[in-house]
Formats: C-alpha cells, structure tokens, sequence
C-alpha cells in the first residue's frame, strides 16, 4: 500500500510520465536489505502476490475495500517486471506486463530471457504484445579515448562490488590496471558486458547491433559518469547518436 500511494502521489503530480517498476531482489547490500526487512528477512517473498496486490490498490474496484491507496487508486499507471533471470521473464509474461530486464550489471541471462519472455506472454488488461527493455551503461565523449577514461569511474565502483569495498563514485582514471587484480578485472567486465563506451560514430553501429540482437523494444541508459559536465556531454552526444538509430531498427525505440 505504501508504494502504491508513494507512486500515486509520483503519478497526480506528473500524469503520464511515472512508470512503476517492481523487483524480486532488495537492489542494496546485505546490511542494508536487514534494515528494511527486519524481522522479514527469512520470510520467502511473495513477488507475484505483491504486484497483484498492487495492480489491486491502482484499480477503481478497490474502492469499497476497508483498505485503500490514496492517492494511487483508480489511475492507470504502467507496472513494469524488474529482473535479470529466466524465473523473472515468466513471471512478466505470464502476468501480461511490460519486462525491464538489468543488463546493465547481470548480462548473463539476457538472450534467454527476453526469448522466453515472447515466447511465453499472454495479453493482459495493461498489455496486448510483449514488451521488452534492456538497461545498459552508455558512456560517450567527444573521442573514443577520453571516453574510456570515464568509463573508469564505472568500473571502479564495480571494482568495489566485486571486492566488498563500497565506494562512492570516483574520479577517472587514467589506468584501471593499477588498482584492481586480474580477477577482479575479469568479474567487473562480465557484470559489465553490456557497455557501450566511445564517440557518437562508435556508439551507433555498437546499439544498432545490440538492438538487433537482444530483441528489446526499447533500451534504458545509466551513464555514471564523475564530472557533471562530462555525463551531460555524454547525454548529449547519445541523444545525436539515438536520433541517428531510431528509424534504422523496426519496431525498436531509445
């Protein structure tokens, strides 16, 4: 009830422009998740249970109840599946719902999950066809070489991922091999695999293939970049470089 009235009050102040994406998995650290499960944290999750209860807080039919969400009941907001895992791909299919998939950090199971997420979806009252995003990190620069420069912060936090030591983001680097050991430079790039790092002529033949190949409608970017004015030139140069794609794949869109 509580997300559903957070999000309905995100949805009365902006119409049209919230969508509400749910997960099976906490999205923090173990120290962190115990905080907010307290005592909860040995009880299995209900996930396909908490998403209906929360399509039931968004209906108008849940008017009567002795429970309501206000704001949040009655408004048509767009429920997402979250996840990176087969398991997840079922779940939104057989739910009928959208499916944002988090390649962007667990790329192992992508092109098999969005296949069975097709291959097994079932219209529903929010969706009549499957349909399919993939997150990804983007990185662009005005040259391939300081781009890869900022794409060191991003594996510096992974570096802290893979090796427990959290970090905020740091500056970049000018060369990664002196702060991580060959292992960890190994599980950072795999969890990192869906990354598109360099100028806007790069950029556009290396998503044009990803979109090809992952059959995803829409894809979502996360650019972690240090320098603010460095992430906001590189969110500018991947809306010229979209601007160029858009069009060239049927049915896909960024």
């Amino acid at each position: 009830m509580i997300v559903a009235e957070q999000f309905g009050t995100l949805s009365s102040l902006y119409p049209g422009r919230i969508d509400l994406g749910v997960g099976r998995a906490p999205g923090t650290d173990l120290l962190t998740m115990l905080a907010i499960r307290g005592e909860n944290f040995r009880v299995e999750p209900d996930f396909p249970g908490d998403i209906r209860r929360l399509q039931l807080f968004f209906s108008a039919e849940n008017s009567t109840s002795p429970v309501r969400a206000i704001p949040g009941e009655g408004l048509d907001l767009p429920i997402w599946v979250l996840g990176s895992s087969p398991e997840s791909a079922l779940l939104a299919a057989e739910m009928g719902l959208p499916y944002a998939f988090a390649s962007h950090f667990a790329p192992r199971h992508l092109k098999t999950a969005i296949p069975l997420y097709r291959q097994h979806f079932k219209p529903s009252a929010q969706l009549r066809e499957p349909y399919a995003l993939a997150c990804v990190n983007v990185i662009a620069a005005d040259s391939y070489a300081e781009a890869h420069r900022l794409f060191t912060s991003l594996q510096q936090l992974f570096l802290g991922i893979v090796s427990g030591n959290h970090k905020p983001l740091q500056p970049p680097l000018d060369d990664m091999n002196e702060v991580w050991s060959n292992s960890e430079k190994l599980s950072a790039q795999q969890m990192l695999t869906y990354s598109f790092v360099g100028s806007p002529k790069t950029l556009q033949s290396s998503l044009s293939s990803f979109l090809q190949e992952a059959g995803v409608n829409e894809i979502m970017a996360t650019s972690p970049i240090f320098a603010h004015d460095a992430r906001l030139n590189s969110y500018r140069l991947f809306a010229e470089t979209i601007q160029a794609i858009n069009g060239s794949v049927k049915g896909s869109k960024i």
